[in-house]
């Protein structure tokens, strides 16, 4: 009954209230302010002047203690005891008054109209009907005593019909201003959650993007943007000294926006970027949308379909090349049995052989890549996996190798291939094993699990004290064939990014802060399907 009766339950039916109280204070100032200077005798045909007296200042009064009591229209029963309490009182003072001719009878129309903003249904028009029945039957009392007042009747029926027409078209008003503003707070609703539903699209995108003003300062950067191009620029910086080589992509793309900007390398080792520039007008200025995509998986894409053509070519021919290759070993290790061959000969009979053994490894390794199975991702423990990973490493591996696990952060998760991370991490052990041990007796690897504070991903980085890479090898040392030893094949980091992609994970390098090199594997987010 409470809930159909009422009909504004917010700060807005407190603010309509409020006036409600400030209306009824006006009027019984203005009523107070006729008794107190004689005025109502002369302004009024007053039937009976302390009758009027007395409802006037009962009217100053009520107006007082209901706007000191009812301070909430949720509240049904001081509400409807306040709208009754009005009409009373006005339909006393349009008896005292009168009838008709002191115009009261319009104020009766004000507080119904005012009832039926703060009540809807049965209710308000209950205060229509009081309202009604008082003006008529105060016109009706009033002209048995006065009898020119039976010319009133039909004002009166007149007010009264006007009453409920008045109730109503206010009912009919507030429902539809009831269901305007629902609807409203649906829609701001709705565009608060498609705002949040953005944010976090653009939070999860891989497309670097950046919003700069018409004077080129950064307004807005994704995680993906801040991710690959290394550093986070503060809202308000100029491109021009954050990222210069950017800056200078953008300069030419204004020149001309129908050149394709160049690519850019803008951290050592780091993804090569394509950018892309697009006006974005807002109001009078024109802002400069930039995104940033990553095109060094398209070129691994494209390698890795040469290495597939590679290895099906390798494949269809391993055998012939295989036969005189074995031959060719064989030869050479039966001419090393020899005795009688001098040193020289027998240094180039080794090389041969050594080279042999070489060309056997990259076939096998070409092999792999062409037959490799695909990734059969799985929810999987990092913290718990890459425990037993070290723990199995100390159990076999000699005394002047160790690993220094750093995983304080426990129940790590993310979905990657189990036997494919183990071929990666053990192909990144032996690598930095192998540099660390160049210099020292004492071989060690610092292997760190944490999560990344802007993508929020799980990283595993694998820190060695090498020497390091040399700045100008750093793009191509996920090259195929690329390798810096006379003994190896190129073809170790490059399998191992491969494989990390095809798990949706990342294998990039940067500078270790113990000072050699850090490979750094960022893996998916754990409800991410492969």
């Amino acid at each position: 009954m409470i809930s159909e009766a009422l009909t504004l339950n917010s700060g807005q039916g407190e603010r309509l209230l409020r006036l409600s109280h400030l209306y009824r204070l006006i009027i019984g100032l203005v009523l107070v302010g006729l008794v107190s200077s004689g005025l109502d005798q002369e302004l009024l045909n007053l039937q009976n002047l302390t009758v009027f007296r007395v409802g006037s200042w009962a009217y100053m009064i009520g107006s007082l203690l209901f706007a000191a009591i009812v301070r909430r229209p949720q509240r049904l029963l001081p509400v409807f005891s306040m709208a009754l309490a009005d009409v009373v009182l006005l339909s006393w003072l349009f008896y005292a008054a009168g009838g008709m001719p002191s115009g009261i009878g319009n104020l009766l129309i004000v507080s119904v109209a005012i009832a039926n903003i703060l009540m809807r249904g049965r209710v308000g028009l209950f205060i229509a009907a009081a309202a009604s029945m008082g003006l008529i039957f105060c016109t009706f009392y009033l002209s048995i005593n006065l009898p020119s007042a039976s010319s009133q009747y039909l004002q009166a029926g007149l007010l009264g019909v006007l009453s409920f027409a008045v109730a109503f078209f206010v009912q009919n008003l507030s429902n539809r201003l009831e269901k305007t503003e629902s609807l409203a707070a649906q829609r701001a609703a709705e565009v608060a959650n498609l705002e949040a539903l953005n944010t976090r699209i653009l939070k999860r995108m891989r497309t670097g993007i950046l919003l700069l003003d018409p004077e080129h300062r950064l307004l807005m950067s994704n995680p993906s943007a801040v991710f690959l191009l290394g550093s986070k620029g503060t809202p308000g910086e100029k491109l021009s000294s954050w990222q210069p080589e950017l800056h200078q992509r953008l300069r030419h793309w204004l020149q001309n926006p129908t050149l394709l900007p160049q690519a850019l390398h803008p951290t050592p080792g780091g993804p090569a970027l394509q950018p892309s520039f697009v006006d974005l007008p807002h109001g009078n200025k024109r802002h400069t949308l930039v995104f940033l995509d990553d095109i060094s998986q398209i070129a691994q894409q494209a390698q890795q379909l040469k290495l597939v053509s590679l290895g099906r070519l390798t494949a269809s021919i391993a055998h012939e090349i295989r036969n005189p290759l074995g031959a060719i070993s064989h030869a050479a290790q039966l001419l090393l049995e020899s005795e009688d061959m001098p040193a020289p000969d027998r240094r180039l009979t080794q090389i041969v052989q050594d080279q042999s053994r070489r060309m056997n490894l990259i076939i096998e390794n070409i092999l792999q890549l062409s037959r490799r199975r695909p990734a059969e991702p799985k929810l999987l423990d990092l913290s718990e996996w890459l425990e037993n990973y070290v723990r199995d490493f100390h159990a076999s591996a000699p005394p002047t190798q160790t690993i220094h696990l750093l995983a304080d952060e426990k129940g790590l998760h993310s979905r990657i291939d189990p036997e494919q991370l183990y071929q990666v991490l053990t192909n990144l052990v032996q690598n930095g094993l192998r540099y660390s041990q160049q210099d020292k007796p004492m071989a060690q690897l610092w292997v760190k699990l944490f999560i990344e504070s802007t993508s929020e991903l799980p990283v595993l980085e694998v820190h060695d004290d090498g020497p390091g890479i040399s700045p100008n090898r750093l793009n191509n040392i996920f090259e195929p064939f690329f390798t810096t030893e006379s003994k190896g094949t190129g073809l170790g980091l490059y399998i191992s990014r491969e494989l990390c992609e095809s798990n949706q994970a990342r294998l990039d390098y940067k500078p270790s802060e113990y000072g050699g090199s850090c490979f750094r594997i960022t893996f998916a987010h754990p409800r991410k399907l492969s």
